[in-house]
């Protein structure tokens, strides 16, 4: 097993309260070397440039709060919260509920940041048209064939 998907299947915690985000969010701008992924496009082949990591994790913690209307994060986990190396995020726009079919689990994040190079995992729902311009337009890249 490799070091990404060892830590894409390990424990990971919860980022409950939205400065606990913004705290993450530091903890991940003071490393170098995130790869961004949307899941449903192909897996990125370099990291995400220094200087273009803080307006995108700006962008997609307006989004999260802005979405996601809530008085807590909860939809935000990482392997470890004060020196992160994986980062999901689950779609506010996506986030089924505990009676919706499958174990727990199997509903995948709709991004995630790793410092490894991510590999495919399985994903079972297409990201929308609206999300996947949003990602392309975070990112840069050109959507997948």
């Amino acid at each position: 097993m490799t070091p990404f998907s060892r830590r894409a299947r390990g424990r990971l915690w919860g980022v409950l309260a939205w400065k606990d985000l913004d705290a993450l969010f530091a903890a991940m701008l003071a490393k170098r070397g995130w790869h961004a992924w949307m899941l449903g496009e192909p897996p990125p082949a370099a990291p995400v440039a220094a200087d273009a990591l803080g307006p995108m994790l700006a962008d997609l913690g307006a989004l999260l709060r802005r979405e996601h209307r809530e008085d807590y994060c909860g939809i935000v986990y990482a392997d470890d919260l004060a020196d992160p190396t994986l980062v999901k995020v689950y779609d506010p726009g996506n986030l089924g509920s505990s009676c919706s079919h499958g174990a727990p689990g199997e509903h995948p994040p709709r991004w995630i940041f790793s410092l490894d190079r991510p590999e495919p995992l399985e994903s079972h729902d297409p990201a929308p048209g609206g999300r996947l311009r949003w990602w392309h337009r975070l990112t840069g890249r050109a959507p997948a064939p």
